[in-house]
């Protein structure tokens, strides 16, 4: 039977289907499933050097998060976020430049354009993908079903994918490489690829912040509402489909009690988490109260989601609807609403600007976790953790990306009443930026997949790469993936990761945290590439608390993290010399190439140009 050739189409929700006679497919050279801030980095990447892509959203906005709400970006330092991401913010910050003036506050801010509306971060992402032809957007497509022909042990591969719209017509695409940057992993599941929702045992991988025992759920969603106090830029909050006041009743008590202080809250204390620093034009993105008396994230609800048919998913999309604007509303207009709480609510309101075609609040639900594949290399909690006695993170020989946020998550379930009561599986833990293999991104068979939306990991693992840049740096690394392998007309699993890099780093993309030689340095390539041999690990020792940060600068940022600086004008000392000297004759520089050198530098200059003209 594993010779023989097997054919099967397998639909989105598991259930095989015929092949159906249907006009002639689409064919490009890169499909990229959903446009996500991963979808997008990856559709960029692979679309560079001309290679055909086309780029599909199953809602009509692209961008994912980061045009719904998300606007208070998740990442520890701004030495962070590299890539395509990086290139974003800084267009982001171009833009409020342009508009208003170089050292007008709405440029301050931006925060280096970190934290821009959603309005402007969808602008921007629309302009970067229009300046590449090869790249078609698609809007409101979903996936109906994947035709996937082969067998494990020769390799299976995606023959075609199959679209529908909200009429009922079907488009069928053929693609030499498909990208799955949902975050649900829609295609994965499709294909029949390996993957597990919830989480797994503490004795699964050994990780300390896993449950004892296995179950199905995940983290909690909620949306990431975007408002303002300003007058003159304040729409009310509606009162959304299906409201009852009696719902939000258990509040009145609570209210009275005084264990919520107020509504609106930074960072304890409240309902709603309007994050600091605040976005341009008096904005705020709203977020969930971590540890909170009344959670914004309902994990009790979501376990659903990730397998689910559109119908499921809508189901829930509404009642966090209810939940997360009915609540507002009943705060703001209820006559039981203490005054005191009632005056505060009603200084907030949905932005007139924002969300205009749906009343003002995002598309997306924040889906902060659904399916993750279990690919090549399954990403856990050790992978966040520093190698022994260093100041490093784990060392990666197979890295492609990088993140600097640790393991977080808001809970996965609740116990108690849904005012009051208590999440449960709620952590939140430091780590030092860590590298990304390959493998991450890699299934086990399909040979013509790449995931960088539902990347190979456990649950505690998968908890820090959640976050839109480091999503985005999977993205990057999946399109320089994608590329080369239809350049070398070869499986995603035999591109190699060093080739990946050294692309990636030609293009001002980070697969290692050096705080002190970034994109815009004439060593960045030469640096990123001695550190992807292991060149900048042993020489800083660890801190004494794992995972210690720079300075704290405001909200949830910092300064560099210590100890990840390369010191390029400092002296090569004996021991470094000589473990340097073993490192460049493992990666096939000659011995002598580096031998006069004085500084790390000079040595890691000399190595590069060596190995460049071998």
């Amino acid at each position: 039977m594993a010779r023989i050739l097997m054919m099967v189409t397998v639909a989105l929700w598991g259930i095989a289907q015929p092949a159906l006679a249907d006009p002639a497919p689409t064919k490009v050279d890169v499909l990229v499933y959903g446009a996500t801030p991963a979808g997008i980095a990856a559709s960029i990447r692979a679309g560079q050097t001309g290679r055909s892509v086309l780029l599909v959203e199953p809602t009509s906005r692209i961008g994912g998060l980061a045009t719904n709400g998300l606007s208070h970006t998740d990442f520890r330092t701004f030495e962070g976020y590299t890539g395509t991401f990086r290139q974003f913010t800084q267009r982001v910050e171009a833009y409020y430049r342009d508009k208003f003036g170089p050292g007008s506050q709405q440029v301050k801010d931006s925060k280096r354009g970190t934290h821009g509306e959603p309005h402007v971060n969808l602008l921007v992402f629309q302009r970067m993908l229009a300046e590449h032809k090869s790249i078609r957007v698609l809007t409101e497509q979903w996936l109906k079903g994947v035709t996937v022909a082969g067998n494990e042990k020769r390799g299976r591969h995606i023959q075609s994918v199959t679209l529908t719209d909200a009429r009922g017509n079907d488009r069928r695409i053929v693609a030499r490489v498909v990208i799955d940057a949902s975050y649900e992993g829609d295609v994965m599941a499709a294909a029949g690829v390996e993957f597990h929702v919830g989480r797994e045992s503490r004795e699964k991988y050994g990780e300390p912040l896993a449950p004892l025992t296995e179950d199905n759920k995940v983290q909690g969603y909620n949306f990431r509402l975007v408002m303002t106090k300003r007058p003159d830029l304040r729409v009310p909050v509606p009162k959304p489909k299906g409201y009852r006041a009696d719902d939000y009743a258990p509040l009145v008590p609570l209210l009275k009690s005084g264990r919520i202080k107020q509504v609106f809250c930074y960072p304890s204390g409240g309902i709603y988490k309007a994050q600091i620093p605040r976005l341009p034009n008096g904005k705020h993105d709203i977020n969930d109260v971590s540890h909170g008396v009344v959670r914004l994230s309902l994990p009790q609800i979501n376990n659903d989601w990730p397998n689910g048919d559109r119908v499921t998913r809508q189901r829930i999309f509404d009642e966090h609807v209810r939940h997360n604007i009915g609540m507002l509303y009943f705060l703001q207009n209820d006559p039981s609403v203490p005054k005191k709480f009632q005056d505060e609510a009603r200084q907030w309101g949905f932005c007139k600007d924002e969300f205009q075609e749906n009343g003002h609040a995002p598309l997306q639900l924040y889906v902060r976790e659904a399916r993750r594949m279990v690919g090549r290399y399954v990403f856990t909690e050790h992978d966040t953790s520093h190698e022994k006695d260093d100041a490093r993170g784990r060392f990666q020989s197979d890295a492609v990306a990088m993140g600097d946020y640790g393991p977080n998550c808001h809970g996965t379930d609740h116990e108690g009443p849904r005012f009051s009561g208590k999440h449960t599986g709620e952590f939140y833990k430091r780590a030092p930026p860590y590298q990304i293999p390959y493998g991450v991104l890699l299934p086990k068979h399909v040979t013509n997949l790449l995931v960088p939306g539902a990347p190979s990991s456990s649950h505690v693992g998968f908890c820090a790469l959640r976050l839109e840049p480091i999503w985005c740096a999977m993205g990057d690394a999946a399109g320089v993936a994608a590329r080369l392998a239809v350049e070398a007309d070869t499986h995603v699993q035999d591109v190699k990761p060093a080739d990946i890099r050294a692309v990636l780093h030609r293009q001002g993309c980070a697969t290692i945290y050096i705080s002190d030689v970034r994109e815009d340095s004439p060593d960045f390539q030469a640096v990123q590439w001695w550190a992807g041999l292991g060149g900048l690990h042993s020489l800083n020792p660890a801190p004494a608390k794992p995972g210690d940060r720079g300075k704290h600068l405001v909200g949830q940022y910092f300064h560099a993290f210590p100890g990840h600086v390369a010191e390029l004008s400092r002296q090569l000392d004996d021991a470094t010399r000589r473990r340097w000297t073993k490192l460049a004759t493992k990666a096939g520089v000659p011995a002598s190439a580096a031998a006069t050198s004085n500084t790390r530098g000079e040595f890691i200059r000399a190595a590069f140009a060596a190995k460049a003209n071998k």
